[in-house]
């Protein structure tokens, strides 16, 4: 049975409440990229499916990052599901400073001239419809044209400030089995 309300140690919602009380909701990470010159791409944990009928998805981006230029004008976006093995991926989008495309990143241009990243779990390549700034960050709309999927794989999570994955009932068994 869940305690009374008054047992519960309530703190103000401020930023750092609120970012860690997200840490306890496992996210998966997914690189957005974008066609521009040069082209852009990040690391977000914030995809979601907005609706199905019609399809639509949405991430956010912070507003004063700086692939937030080119996504605000950017017609189609990529959204990359990453694989449990992505993880140094997920690193290189989430670097500033660098060219995330560079060397060892495998990519090449897809259709709407926008990056498709090689061996993800799952890609969308998608028209942006809305853009709407909330605070700090803008919720970008969009409508997915066409996606590609693996037949195989466990998505990279993103938990408590670090990756992790699912384990399989295999995994699972076996440290059960440990124990």
């Amino acid at each position: 049975m869940a305690p009374p309300i008054d047992d519960l140690s309530a703190v103000d919602a401020d930023a750092e409440e609120i970012r860690n009380l997200l840490r306890h909701q496992a996210s998966t990470v997914t690189v957005v990229t974008a066609p521009g010159a040069p082209a852009v791409g990040f690391t977000a944990t914030s995809f979601t499916s907005v609706s199905l009928d019609p399809p639509v998805v949405s991430f956010c981006v912070n507003n004063g990052s700086s692939s937030w230029p080119t996504v605000a004008t950017a017609r189609h976006v990529g959204v990359h599901l990453l694989a449990h093995h992505q993880q140094g991926l997920a690193d290189t989008f989430a670097t500033s400073g660098i060219d995330r495309f560079a060397a060892p990143t495998r990519w090449r241009t897809g259709p709407a001239g926008v990056p498709i990243l090689d061996g993800t779990l799952a890609w969308l390549l998608c028209r942006v419809i809305d853009r709407v700034t909330v605070g700090s960050h803008a919720i970008v709309l969009a409508e997915p044209e066409l996606i590609r999927r693996a037949q195989a794989g466990s998505p990279l999570l993103y938990h408590r400030g670090r990756y992790t994955g699912l384990a399989t009932a295999a995994e699972a068994w076996a440290a059960h089995a440990a124990a």
